[in-house]
């Protein structure tokens, strides 16, 4: 076993340990506690915190991905090009506004919940997925194109069993960005009463409390490491995996003798 699976283990190890039994640490965050004072948060469940946090992630990343994608493959049509700089306005709106604002124009129109964060994190997830989903639908291989057209394929065909697998991994590169920063920026929901990791950062910021920030804090970030060194894993073989299903490689036949 390599060490980076070993340290993936020990992270993951780790994390378990904060969210099922956090008060193993106890002594860990004990010198950073107030006197006399909690040390372990359980005002509520941290799994169920992070079960939301997650919850909240996965759902607007989902959200902002399928529209992100979505608007990259229009406007890499012919008849869409026209319309891509609406598309990065569009998109940009998220990287304009920042999240404490776009929680604050949402909390009068959906009132306090996960609602305004939902909004906030997928607004903000959108620019980096489009962005990569136009790049790599932009900059496919020209021999590998022109091998789906002589192989027959309509534009349905070509775009679903060539230029997507293709530009996969690097649309996944966007994905795996919007995550982690929706990751950190979903604990900014809490303040709008959103059930998120968030809540044991503020708790202990309101109350002088380091131990609670620290453990708000070591488990959003182990959560954003384990997830971004996963979507990595899966860049690298979904590369792996289109270079070989690349239609413009010439195949050797079975009983081929190998060219001189």
């Amino acid at each position: 076993m390599s060490v980076g699976w070993i340290l993936r283990g020990a992270l993951a190890l780790l994390l378990a340990g904060l969210v099922l039994t956090p008060e193993t640490f106890a002594p860990l965050f004990a010198p950073v506690a107030p006197a006399n004072g909690p040390v372990i948060y359980q005002r509520t469940s941290l799994l169920s915190l992070s079960l939301s946090h997650l919850g909240l992630v996965a759902a607007a990343s989902t959200a902002a991905t399928l529209v992100a994608v979505t608007l990259a493959i229009l406007v890499t049509r012919p008849s869409g090009a026209p319309f891509r700089p609406l598309s990065r306005t569009i998109t940009n709106v998220g990287q304009t506004f920042p999240p404490v604002a776009v929680l604050a124009l949402a909390v009068p129109v959906l009132g306090f919940g996960a609602g305004p964060t939902l909004i906030a994190l997928f607004l903000y997830g959108l620019l980096p997925i489009f962005e990569n989903a136009m790049t790599g639908l932009s900059n496919l291989p020209p021999q590998t194109m022109e091998a789906a057209r002589g192989m027959g394929m309509g534009r349905r065909q070509r775009l679903w069993q060539v230029e997507l697998p293709l530009a996969l991994p690097v649309i996944l590169a966007g994905i795996r960005l919007s995550v982690v920063i929706a990751l950190g920026t979903a604990t900014i929901g809490s303040t709008v009463a959103a059930r998120t990791l968030g809540e044991v950062i503020i708790a202990g910021l309101l109350t002088n409390n380091t131990a609670y920030v620290l453990q708000g804090g070591l488990i959003v970030g182990l959560f954003a490491v384990l997830i971004f060194d996963a979507m990595v894993l899966l860049e690298k073989r979904l590369v792996r995996r289109t270079s070989r299903a690349d239609p413009a490689k010439p195949r050797r036949g079975r009983g081929a003798a190998p060219s001189a």
